[in-house]
């Protein structure tokens, strides 16, 4: 049986953030997508593209005592990719390499922030 749910937490750098209960976020394993393009004799090829793991629209608590937005920039300030992993309320966690892509905004009345990671290779469940 498949269950969805709220996502528990989410692991930047070894720095643990929650996550709004009620908010909704994708995720791409990365690895591989396909394409197939017809050839002029109506065989067919397949054109393999390699696509990096995404985690998008993930609304963190952000706690200003804690410094949290300050981390999430110097996370992002950073010229590397970094380990992350997300824990959802199936009790599953993910984990890879990633990096934060596009602005930090934090709401100041849900003191919350929604971010995008993406990075190389595949987002791994973990046993």
């Amino acid at each position: 049986m498949t269950a969805g749910g709220s996502i528990i937490e989410v692991s930047l750098k070894g720095r643990i953030f929650p996550v709004a209960a009620d908010a909704e976020s994708n995720r791409k394993l990365g690895g591989w997508e396909n394409e197939v393009e017809s050839n002029g004799d109506g065989s067919a090829r397949i054109i393999k593209t390699r696509v990096p793991l995404l985690l998008d629209g993930i609304t963190l608590e952000i706690d200003d005592a804690r410094g949290d937005q300050e981390y999430l920039q110097a996370r992002a300030a950073e010229s590397d990719f970094f380990p992350i992993a997300i824990t959802y309320a199936s009790g599953d966690t993910y984990s890879g390499s990633a990096q934060i892509t596009g602005e930090i905004q934090k709401g100041s009345k849900n003191t919350t922030a929604q971010i995008t990671l993406s990075g190389p290779g595949d987002l791994r469940r973990q046993s």
